[in-house]
């Protein structure tokens, strides 16, 4: 069973960058796809990228497009997604998630996800 925890969020000024970590254990993380999601307060959990096992694949939601970046490293069992020119409507807490569903493919969605993070909370505020 695959367990993956988040770190890197907190509170940072419009137009300021973060880095979020995700890092797996009990399972091969290059088995899976993994996606970054969020969820801000009284609003559903918003899919932003998802990068396929090997890295060679990698997708955007147009509201993260050109800002964020989703990369990982299977030799750490690590996945990161690099926040940039963070905006106040970013604030939210943000999970990562590995699914066995390629990412990219028509089956990719937030319900196929197998496994979750707990999240770490984003604030972008001045």
């Amino acid at each position: 069973q695959l367990q993956l925890v988040e770190s890197g969020g907190g509170l940072v000024q419009p137009g300021g960058s973060l880095r979020l970590s995700c890092v797996a254990s009990g399972d091969t993380l290059s088995y899976y796809s993994i996606g970054w999601f969020r969820q801000a307060p009284g609003k559903g959990r918003e899919g932003l990228a998802c990068i396929s096992g090997q890295g060679g694949t990698a997708m955007y939601a147009d509201s993260v497009k050109g800002r964020f970046t989703i990369s990982r490293d299977n030799s750490k069992n690590m996945a990161y997604l690099q926040m940039n020119v963070l905006k106040p409507e970013d604030t939210a807490d943000y999970y990562c998630a590995a699914s066995m569903v390629l990412c990219g493919s028509s089956a990719w969605s937030r319900d196929a996800m197998d496994y979750w993070g707990k999240g770490t909370l984003v604030t972008v505020a001045s």
